[in-house]
């Protein structure tokens, strides 16, 4: 099958949690937004009156007939489709659960410089974005750092990854969580990594993969910059 991802063209943001493991698993798919006429497509996709089950809002995904939209809606119908994710039902439960923690871990990344409106440009909430990042980055970060060591400390014994012994979606989407945090609080993910180590150690696992350090040197990568989720404002971190 040959999916339809739908995203934004210039930015990393959501879509590229999907893009990870479309890469990974080799799976024959189509960046829509970024060929001809797609921005034109993907628009006119959202806004058609006659299908079924319209999305709110890119990333979604086109499989056959289906429409699935919400990264983390995706990457559960993604995960066993591609043999990254466990193919019984508590094992699919328990990394969705930690996809959706993932997703409200993005969401706090999107709030530290727009914590007012999106409407808005980030000069019109600076001060309100310096200190939401102070909190995010004293008391959230850590947090949720904390919370994936921990999970990844209990499976030590017997593998590497958050699920078990395979590579799954959510390992993918951690890595991509700390590639995101380096570009955007260089300093504070320096601080951090130290005592981090089992996390940083799977996102170097991760980056290793031939398909993944493929993807990651190739143009279908967009680089990180100031229109995504993670963007980078020196004064966020002093």
């Amino acid at each position: 099958m040959r999916y339809e991802l739908y995203y934004w063209p210039s930015i990393q943001g959501r879509g590229e949690f999907v893009r990870l493991p479309l890469e990974e698993a080799g799976a024959d798919y189509v960046d829509v937004a970024r060929g001809p006429r797609g921005m034109a497509a993907m628009l006119s996709f959202m806004e058609s009156r006659s299908e079924k089950n319209p999305p709110f809002a890119p990333p979604f995904l086109k499989a056959g007939k289906l429409v699935i939209a919400q990264t983390a809606n995706i990457l559960f119908f993604l995960g066993a489709r591609l043999g990254l994710a466990p193919k019984i039902q508590p094992g699919r439960l328990w990394a969705h659960q930690l996809q959706l923690t993932i997703a409200d871990w993005v969401a706090e990344v999107h709030d530290t410089h727009h914590p007012i409106a999106g409407s808005l440009y980030y000069e019109d909430q600076r001060p309100e974005a310096k200190r939401r990042a102070a909190d995010f980055i004293s008391e959230r970060v850590p947090k949720f750092f904390d919370y994936f060591e921990r999970i990844l400390q209990r499976n030590s014994k017997r593998s590497e990854f958050l699920l078990g012994r395979q590579l799954s979606y959510v390992d993918l989407s951690l890595f991509q969580m700390i590639e995101g945090l380096r570009y955007a609080f260089p300093k504070t993910m320096k601080k951090m990594e130290k005592k981090y180590r089992r996390a940083i150690a799977l996102r170097d696992r991760v980056a290793a993969r031939p398909r993944i350090a493929s993807y990651l040197g190739s143009p279908r990568r967009i680089p990180f910059n100031q229109e995504g989720i993670f963007r980078y404002y020196a004064e966020l971190e002093q």
